[in-house]
């Protein structure tokens, strides 16, 4: 995993869907946040905590 696939909390989201909350050690903690293009990502829990797309959303065309 590089760091380039990393957000800071508090940095806006690159894309609608679920983020993954990696701890201080790079692995992942099994706890997901879902947040909005362009909204802030939540604090963490812990210092040195990030947070990785898993799951991007779906949109369906109209």
């Amino acid at each position: 995993m590089t760091k380039d696939n990393l957000f800071k909390p508090g940095e806006k989201a690159v894309a609608s869907g679920q983020y993954e909350l990696i701890d201080s050690h790079g692995k992942p903690t099994g706890q997901e946040v879902t947040a909005i293009e362009g909204s802030p990502l939540p604090p963490t829990p812990e210092h040195q905590q990030h947070y990785r797309l898993v799951d991007p959303t779906k949109h369906k065309n109209m």
